[in-house]
């Protein structure tokens, strides 16, 4: 998710759908944090959980969904833009170019930004009403990325792509058509079999300490940004298909909306342990991380290939808001947390708080990004 990255071989109005696609996912992102306050599961800094079994439900679906694809799509996205740039930079220009605009963030995040929203909500969440710095004084979290363990993990992988390419020097560029359907959903069980057996000792919830990394999600995540680096050198954008993407669509709504309530039924119906989806030697893992793949792969498709067709444009206002998507990607916790602690003692059904705070979050997130941008020196990292 760098921000100012170079156009490869199309000229920027031309590829306009991706800095739409990106603001998507950074609104989906932000829902996705707003509907796990509210009752989804998942981990953040601050809940309160509905107890509405009617709720909880589309949240868990939302979440699931999601988690399938928009993390992996937001690799691949990046991933397109890394062979241009550094075969304009050379190494030790891209190198430091990555360290500045992804480091420096995630340095701030760590000491400044995580530290004073873990505050926030000990202070009014928890009611403990000490000073900023008696809260330091015992913080014993220094080192934690939060949000930005993807950029830890963007930065890893695209050191690994210097190291590739400083022993391969330069790779061909060859012009190749985009996978038709059959060879996408055979790669989509191929990574679904992958992530099941990577659970088999990584479990979903499992977090790699401090970086933040869930090694359950990272086959995808892996293969996904090589995938990007592919797309690049084959000019996979020059060969989208708009009616692939509508087939595609199709596929994923069926995935989606059949095959995820077969899981609510072998949850409560039949008192499946829910550690049986996580991971380990179990059927229903296998049948997660297959519906997970499927359901993921074919929406990042769809998103694509659609994407070029129906997003293809800009306007002032959405250059604006691609503009500013890392700040927001970066500083919407601060927003979302500040909302729903402002809203904590409302006395309603917290599944009815989310219908508030979630446009609030995502339209505060976006202010605020476009703000942080404008900041001398900083615009120059996010």
């Amino acid at each position: 998710m760098s921000t100012q990255t170079p156009v490869p071989t199309s000229t920027k109005n031309k590829i306009a759908y991706i800095d739409n696609l990106k603001v998507l996912l950074i609104i989906l992102v932000v829902l996705h944090h707003t509907f796990i306050t509210y009752g989804a599961p998942g981990g953040w800094y601050y809940f309160q959980k509905t107890t509405s079994e009617g709720a909880k439900i589309p949240m868990t679906w939302f979440v699931a969904t999601n988690q399938a694809f928009f993390m992996g799509f937001f690799f691949f996205l990046s991933a397109l833009f890394v062979p241009s740039s550094y075969d304009k930079k050379g190494p030790a220009r891209f190198i430091k170019d990555r360290l500045l605009r992804l480091g420096i963030p995630m340095l701030f995040y760590t000491f400044v930004l995580g530290p004073f929203m873990n505050y926030l909500v000990y202070y009014f969440g928890k009611g403990q009403h000490i000073t900023l710095m008696q809260y330091l004084s015992g913080y014993d979290d220094w080192i934690d990325f939060g949000v930005l363990w993807f950029a830890a993990a963007l930065l890893l992988f695209t050191l690994l792509y210097v190291v590739w390419r400083m022993i391969f020097d330069k790779l061909p560029q060859r012009d190749r058509p985009f996978p038709g359907t059959s060879t996408i959903l055979l790669f989509a069980v191929g990574l679904g079999v992958l992530s099941f057996l990577v659970r088999i000792i990584f479990p979903i919830g499992w977090i790699l300490k401090p970086v933040g990394f869930q090694l359950g999600h990272f086959p995808q995540y892996i293969v996904l940004f090589i995938l990007g680096l592919i797309a690049s050198r084959s000019n996979w954008l020059n060969t989208l298909d708009y009616r692939q993407g509508k087939k595609m669509a199709i596929i994923a709504a069926s995935v989606v909306i059949l095959v995820f309530p077969v899981f609510y039924v072998l949850l409560t119906w039949l008192k499946f342990p829910s550690s049986y989806f996580s991971g380990g030697l179990h059927w229903p893992s296998l049948l997660y991380s297959m519906w997970e793949q499927m359901a993921g792969v074919t929406i990042m498709t769809a998103l694509f290939c659609i994407g070029k067709q129906l997003l293809n444009k800009s306007s002032a206002f959405q250059s604006r808001l691609s503009r500013s998507a890392f700040a927001v990607y970066i500083f919407h916790p601060l927003v979302l947390i500040s909302l729903s602690l402002a809203v904590r003692d409302w006395a309603i059904e917290p599944a009815l708080k989310l219908l508030v705070v979630a446009p609030l979050a995502v339209a505060g997130s976006f202010l605020l990004g476009s703000v942080i941008v404008l900041i001398p020196g900083v615009r120059r990292i996010v």
